[in-house]
């Protein structure tokens, strides 16, 4: 075995482990703005931090709903229709194969299949759990990429599976609705006249420090949503890096997954049932103009030439020679 060889293994599990501690850090950072906002509101208005309970609350109960009906909503507004696995039609046999390859290779139970009728190619995975998991792709993507590109696209896919990214996107979208319910809050209180009565009732206690904390609380109410939305779009694109890493873990070939990017991204038909409330569930965006203009800190992916650099990385340290794309 040659010394490249043995290091392989190391290139993408270090690279799983950098996206997952990244990942982390955007959390914290979330949670950390909550708090902050929080602690300034309830300072400010004396209501203590009823205020962010009571937030954190409302945004999880709002979330649950989105948990465990929100992949039989997706799959209807993006037009899927489900395989039957016992008697699929021959055009999707392979499809069905590399599905099957992945979750044995990850471990995983068998997710449901599904088929978007459009010529775009493209794919997604969503579900609250491994054991409640789907996979959907496009006619184009089964019509249009080679084996190797399907395994790189549904490992990309299975390996969302298998990182529970689903639940890891809901914790942050709780935590940023969250702050957004509390912001909104704070804005009316201090509109309708709280601010006024605070700075009226520190001015009799001579309290000074609580004006400048009702500022304070001002300020981040105006910012902090903004700043959610921000990292909440940062850890959608470390998502995303690390199921493109997980991915070649699963299938022990970083060039198909680069190739199927690079496929999907040059494609020039559009995908008619993408949408911006399901733009980010996508492997590669499927919004083009997102695609064709610079990198924006909104963008809920990667841009694919970094993406495609980063597994071409990998792919150098295990000695894998790019081949040219069958037919």
């Amino acid at each position: 075995m040659s010394a490249e060889t043995r290091r392989s293994p190391t290139t993408f599990y270090r690279e799983i482990d950098r996206n997952r501690r990244r990942s982390w850090v955007l959390v914290a950072v979330v949670v950390l703005l909550l708090g902050s906002l929080g602690g300034a509101i309830g300072y400010a208005t004396g209501f203590g931090w009823w205020g962010v309970v009571a937030a954190v609350a409302l945004a999880s109960v709002m979330s649950v709903g989105s948990y465990y009906a929100g992949d039989s909503l997706v799959m209807a507004t993006s037009g899927a229709h489900e395989l039957d696995a016992s008697a699929p039609p021959e055009r999707y046999t392979q499809l069905l194969n590399v599905v099957e390859e992945m979750r044995l290779a990850g471990g995983l139970p068998r997710p449901r299949v599904w088929i978007i009728d459009d010529s775009a190619p493209n794919a997604f995975a969503t579900g609250r759990d491994p054991e409640h998991a789907s996979i959907a792709a496009t006619t184009g993507l089964v019509d249009k990429l080679d084996r190797e590109e399907l395994q790189g696209v549904i490992g990309h896919e299975m390996s969302h599976i298998g990182n529970l990214d689903i639940r890891f996107a809901l914790l942050v979208g709780v935590l940023v609705g969250s702050i957004a319910l509390l912001a909104d809050w704070f804005l009316r209180f201090t509109y309708w006249g709280g601010g006024r009565r605070s700075s009226s009732d520190s001015d009799r206690g001579g309290g000074g420090i609580q004006a400048v904390i009702f500022i304070v609380a001002l300020i981040l109410a105006i910012l902090a949503p903004l700043i959610g939305r921000l990292v909440q779009a940062a850890v959608s694109r470390s998502r995303e890096s690390l199921a493109d890493a997980s991915a070649v873990d699963l299938t022990r070939n970083p060039i198909g997954l680069a190739r199927a990017l690079r496929a999907i991204s040059d494609d020039q038909e559009v995908l008619e049932v993408a949408n911006r409330a399901t733009q980010h569930l996508y492997i590669v965006n499927p919004i083009k103009s997102f695609e064709e203009r610079s990198k924006s800190l909104w963008d809920t992916h990667p841009p694919i030439g970094e993406r495609i650099r980063a597994l071409e990385n990998i792919a150098g340290q295990m000695g894998t020679v790019a081949t040219p794309p069958a037919g």
